[in-house]
């Protein structure tokens, strides 16, 4: 299925727009540094990630198999397959098959480590909580909304699949 998109005329110089994607990415850089302050260093960016899409999924009623955590990473079954199968010995994550279609393997958290991110996600939360109060709760909720409408835009306008 093919988008459409509007026309939009230009409203910006190609030298603001660069100023523009410079000041996202030190954004994102900035984010992703407050985000790694207590990361565990057995662990690298992508399997973090892979973690964290696991307990959203399961905080949301659903289960993830490889294929959708690939999808969702950005990576190759395969890349997923190794991470996986690391994590999986070092008893950090685990397969469960299906109970109807046993072909089928939902790859979640060992109860051990369950257990420890949400340690984390307690440490990452009071964190949050002191942001909102330093920044002000109904900034953060007006920030969060533009941040949407954002992705949006940008969902609507990227050629991303």
């Amino acid at each position: 299925m093919e988008k459409k998109t509007k026309n939009y005329k230009p409203v910006t110089t190609a030298e603001e727009n660069k100023d523009y994607l410079f000041q996202l990415f030190e954004m994102v850089k900035d984010l992703r540094l407050a985000s790694n302050t207590q990361r565990d260093e057995r662990f690298n960016q992508t399997e973090v990630r892979l973690m964290t899409e696991i307990v959203y999924a399961k905080s949301k009623g659903e289960r993830l198999i490889s294929t959708q955590l690939a999808s969702r990473l950005g990576v190759t079954r395969s890349a997923v397959s190794q991470i996986v199968n690391r994590l999986e010995e070092e008893k950090v994550i685990v397969r469960l098959p299906d109970e109807v279609d046993k072909k089928i393997a939902y790859v979640e958290l060992s109860e051990e480590m369950e257990t420890k991110f949400a340690e984390v996600i307690d440490k990452y939360s009071a964190f949050v909580g002191k942001v909102v109060a330093a920044f002000g709760k109904r900034r953060l909720e007006k920030m969060l909304s533009l941040i949407r409408e954002f992705s949006q835009t940008v969902g609507e306008l990227c050629d991303c699949e």
